[in-house]
């Protein structure tokens, strides 16, 4: 299945992308793709349900982030070895692991604000993985039976925040709209290899990133893993698996984002994203 929520930002509703390409409303099934919804059970009881039966969304409403209530928003880096390679860095020898706020959440074709301040962000295709039900110490062969789906996550980072401004790596990844999230969650069912999807990323339709999961080096059931022997998972928490090479640190000379930019990405069977650069304007973004 194809899990959606639409609308204007802060009042989404869950929607079903049926094999038609018509969007369905959800609203009656359950309130949002969140939480429970996300469980076996709760995948299932959505997946019962003839999409016909449901009424079709009229329109062209906004694409929100396709996973609300976010818990955790845990990133991987380092985790392709020829991106390690692009940044100046060694292949760590266990995943690297960060947080980014989960008020850095949009949607995947929401306007990216490059922060006040910003001299160097940029940009990173990521393979998405959506927690559905709690995990806490799971074994590797156990930690896909955790997963509900996938989806495709731009992690914005700002470099010199990142790694120019000492201390930790979130505060880099963190800024408003600098986690797009979507257009789908697509459940696991409908990707049998997370680990042979094609993914790649254009700026101003020049393609930087040309890459595939395949090259990860710790593949999605040992990060689920390996995060869990740290901190808890819960339904509705998302893992992006970090990027392959392409980015705009690791290009000759360094490329980075500014107003006015079109951003396209996308992972093979997971949609597309599309964003615009526009300046920090001073808003707040949750009052939009």
């Amino acid at each position: 299945m194809k899990l959606l929520r639409c609308g204007a930002p802060g009042h989404e509703r869950p929607c079903l992308l049926d094999a038609n390409g018509t969007l369905r409303d959800l609203s009656a099934v359950v309130d949002d793709i969140a939480g429970n919804a996300l469980s076996p059970e709760g995948l299932a009881g959505i997946a019962a349900i003839s999409p016909a039966s449901l009424p079709v969304v009229e329109g062209t409403p906004r694409i929100g982030p396709c996973v609300g209530a976010v818990p955790k928003f845990v990133c991987v880096g380092l985790n392709y070895a020829d991106h390690a390679a692009e940044s100046g860095m060694d292949v760590p020898p266990e995943p690297v692991l960060f947080f980014k706020a989960t008020s850095a959440i949009c949607g995947p074709n929401d306007d990216v604000r490059i922060p006040r301040g910003s001299r160097k962000s940029d940009w990173e295709v990521e393979l998405g993985v959506v927690i559905g039900t709690h995990a806490s110490y799971v074994d590797e062969a156990e930690a896909m039976d955790h997963v509900a789906g996938y989806c495709v996550v731009n992690d914005l980072s700002e470099r010199a925040f990142q790694i120019e401004r000492s201390g930790q790596w979130v505060k880099g990844k963190s800024a408003d709209t600098f986690g797009p999230i979507g257009p789908w969650l697509v459940t696991k069912d409908e990707v049998p290899d997370p680990q042979n999807l094609a993914m790649w990323l254009e700026v101003d339709g020049h393609r930087y990133q040309n890459g595939s999961t395949k090259t990860m080096v710790y593949g999605v059931a040992y990060v689920v893993s390996y995060i869990s022997q740290f901190m808890s998972l819960h339904p509705g928490d998302i893992i992006s698996t970090g990027t392959p090479p392409g980015v705009g640190m690791g290009q000759n000379p360094p490329q980075f984002l500014r107003e006015g930019q079109v951003m396209e990405l996308g992972i093979a069977g997971l949609g597309v994203q599309y964003q615009r650069t526009v300046a920090w304007d001073g808003t707040d973004r949750a009052k939009d």
